[in-house]
């Protein structure tokens, strides 16, 4: 009876024991013996971040996180994908859901306050994103029209504080929101990083419908989104991205992701610049 006792206990504090390990940015894989990490990622971004409808994932940060976990011990069946919204990044990290987010991930003086940045690995610029022959060629065009963009990101307001104050800002939950919006007219223009608008614009569904408006409204440098004081990670995910960056690695997940695009990409950027 007592031996009983004994074993039922111990089964509790064994399952308690896996539980507590299965938490956080990664965790050991009690099926396989093998170790896991959680990696944020966008799940709706055509050539940066989207998941396909049979489950896998692909676009240039999900290139550039696979190759960094690879530097840092693990193989692809080793990573779990987590969406992480925009407006959710900095709890993401915060509440340890994943090891390292990257997600079309500005580096902002603002959210520097919250979590550390690896990186940068690409400059993007602010762009707008209309109908094919739409006459908003221009920031100050946006005046009174309705203006699209993602809750959490810092691009409508940008364009409403510095360009058109006029503007009437419709945030939404996910770009694909956005784009549908456009499509319909119920949105007169879409705003965010011309990278991110060079994807949806390539999709054969929206191809021909929509075009770039071809402005550098603002620097957009994507880092990635480590929990803040883990500068262990940072400086290893730094030497990975160097590496990627040598290896011509980087050159190639430009080139697959945004080459159908017709994306003019800038070089890549040196690695720990502004991320201070």
């Amino acid at each position: 009876m007592k031996l009983r006792k004994v074993t039922a206990a111990s089964a509790v504090v064994l399952a308690l024991a896996v539980s507590v390990t299965a938490c956080g940015g990664d965790k050991k894989d009690d099926a396989s013996g093998g170790k896991k990490i959680k990696i944020g990622i966008k799940f709706d971004q055509p050539g940066l971040g989207l998941k396909q409808p049979d489950g896998s994932f692909s676009g240039f940060d999900v290139d550039v996180a696979t190759y960094v976990a690879k530097q840092l011990g693990y193989q692809p069946n080793q990573i779990e994908w987590v969406e992480t919204k925009s407006a959710d990044r900095e709890n993401a990290l915060q509440r340890g859901d994943v090891k390292f987010i990257a997600a079309t991930y500005s580096i902002t003086d603002e959210r520097k306050q919250k979590v550390d940045f690896a990186g940068p690995y690409l400059l993007a610029h602010q762009d707008l994103l209309v109908k094919k022959g739409s006459d908003i060629t221009k920031g100050t065009d946006l005046n009174s029209k309705k203006l699209c963009s993602v809750t959490g990101s810092t691009s409508a307001q940008n364009v409403q504080k510095t360009i058109a104050p006029k503007a009437n800002l419709r945030p939404l939950s996910g770009y694909s929101e956005c784009v549908a919006g456009l499509q319909s007219g119920a949105v007169d223009a879409l705003t965010t990083d011309d990278s991110i608008l060079a994807g949806f614009a390539a999709q054969d569904k929206y191809k021909g419908q929509f075009q770039l408006a071809g402005l550098k409204l603002s620097n957009e440098n994507y880092g990635i989104g480590v929990k803040k004081g883990d500068s262990a990670t940072v400086d290893k995910i730094n030497k990975a991205l160097e590496k990627m960056v040598s290896d011509k690695s980087w050159d190639k997940a430009v080139e697959k992701n945004f080459g159908p695009a017709r994306y003019k990409n800038e070089p890549a950027p040196k690695i720990g610049d502004i991320v201070k």
